[in-house]
């Protein structure tokens, strides 16, 4: 098994930044390929970031790249997500996710484990 915990989330306004940060335990984080997701009231989950075990590869959602970074700290067994320039789309829950497989994917469906999520509001 594997947890994850989500914090950071918050309100901004349009064109500020927030940090997203997911600690995870319960399996050596190395073995570990970790996502973003977010989900908006009303809309299907959406893919954001993910990033394979030593951070050298990384894959981004067309809307977030350019403004949202994704990072990992295997010491510290936590993934985070800067996210810059925000806009009122970004307005979402978003959700650290795992998957054992080495290999990095942009589907939902390839992550076995989700932690709760953290909101994050951005106003007009």
């Amino acid at each position: 098994q594997v947890q994850l915990v989500e914090s950071g989330g918050g309100l901004v306004q349009a064109g500020g930044s927030l940090r997203l940060s997911c600690a995870a335990s319960g399996r050596t984080f190395t073995n570990l390929v970790m996502g973003w997701f977010r989900q908006a009231p009303g809309k299907e989950r959406e893919f954001v970031a993910s990033i394979n075990w030593s951070g050298a590869i990384t894959y981004y959602a067309d809307s977030v790249k350019g403004r949202f970074t994704i990072s990992r700290d295997n010491a510290k067994n936590t993934v985070d997500l800067q996210m810059n320039s925000l806009k009122p789309e970004d307005t979402a829950v978003y959700r650290c996710a795992a998957r054992l497989v080495h290999i990095v994917t942009m589907d939902p469906g390839g992550y076995a484990y989700w932690g709760q999520g953290t909101q994050v509001t951005v106003s007009s």
